[in-house]
């Protein structure tokens, strides 16, 4: 029985799609048959990540070489680019053992919404970090021929899903009386171009970030409900006449694919992320410019034709892709 070796610096308590992806995966391979392994913070002394409290940060990483040689794996798939997989790919490059990495995140413009660091310096950190890998996954054609562009090198389409058995359509239809964003509420998710957005439609903003409270004092007519998930969630989705995402900077959004499997269909920007999922008048609608453009657009679509564009989505055929990109240490 193969041992597949996870280190990565997302993970449980962490809210996140990082999180949902790796923890599903994880269940998917046991349910397949292998051994996992997985190196995370929780396993580490932590301290919070400055501005960003929910996330916590590894600092005793140097315990992670005696880890990886107590769980002696067969496979090592390194997650993120923070100090555990920092110390993991050191390890690896050391002891000439292959791996596979993933790009979840625009890191580089999320760095340079957050701190002004040009793009140049991150991106040719990341294409450090990931080059020396064997296969780097990523989320989507589009975000993929970016990477290309910018001399990243052997990357792999990795795509994503959603639990059946909690994202579905309201045999009713929905309400549908507003409109709905999921997801960090942080300056480099764009959030705040949909809070300010005219419509007569009420706000819902489901999630937490370092920006909550201010946008809270802010926009006091948006229904900020916090951090939801499950069947709580799904009951959110499904009543939502649209969802609006106006990240510029996600490479896929499982809430996507969540909010569509609900039936509700997604209004959103022109970029990475949603123009892989969208199809133009079919679940939803983007617009370069203008969001409150495509959330009119969007709110046409027929909710029906939106479930049916989900269906292709399952956590099995992402589980297929990463079992694929699996590098043999023996």
């Amino acid at each position: 029985m193969s041992k597949i070796l996870i280190i990565t610096d997302a993970w449980e308590p962490q809210v996140n799609g990082v999180v949902v992806t790796m923890t599903t995966i994880v269940k998917k391979l046991k349910e397949r048959g292998y051994k996992v392994d997985v190196i995370h913070p929780g396993l580490f002394h932590t301290f919070p990540l400055p501005n960003y409290p929910e996330i916590s940060v590894a600092w005793n990483f140097w315990d992670l070489k005696k880890k990886i040689q107590k769980s002696d794996p067969d496979y090592i798939h390194i997650s993120v680019e923070g100090p555990l997989g920092l110390t993991g790919r050191h390890y690896c490059l050391e002891h000439k053992i292959p791996y596979s990495s993933a790009i979840h995140t625009k890191f580089p413009e999320y760095v340079y919404e957050r701190f002004n660091i040009g793009l140049d310096v991150t991106k040719g950190l990341l294409k450090w970090f990931h080059n020396s890998a064997i296969n780097t996954l990523v989320n989507t054609k589009s975000h993929m021929k970016e990477l290309k562009k910018d001399g990243f090198n052997d990357l792999v389409l990795w795509s994503r899903g959603f639990d059946e058995e909690i994202f579905y359509p309201d045999k009713k239809g929905g309400k549908g009386n507003y409109l709905l964003y999921v997801g960090r509420v942080a300056i480099e998710k764009n959030i705040e171009e949909f809070l300010k957005m005219e419509t007569s439609l009420k706000k819902v903003v489901v999630g937490g970030g370092p920006m909550l409270n201010k946008f809270k004092r802010k926009y006091k007519e948006v229904d900020f409900l916090g951090y939801k998930k499950g069947k709580e969630l799904a009951n959110i989705y499904r009543d939502a006449a649209c969802f609006v995402f106006p990240s510029k900077t996600d490479t896929f959004g499982i809430v996507l694919i969540e909010a569509l499997a609900c039936g509700t269909p997604i209004a959103g920007f022109d970029v990475t992320g949603p123009k892989d999922i969208v199809i133009e008048g079919e679940n939803g609608s983007l617009d370069k410019k203008d969001l409150s453009k495509a959330v009119e657009r969007a709110l046409k679509v027929d909710r029906t034709k939106v479930v049916k564009s989900a269906k292709k989505y399952t956590w099995d055929v992402s589980t297929d892709q990463f079992i694929e990109s699996l590098v043999s240490i023996k």
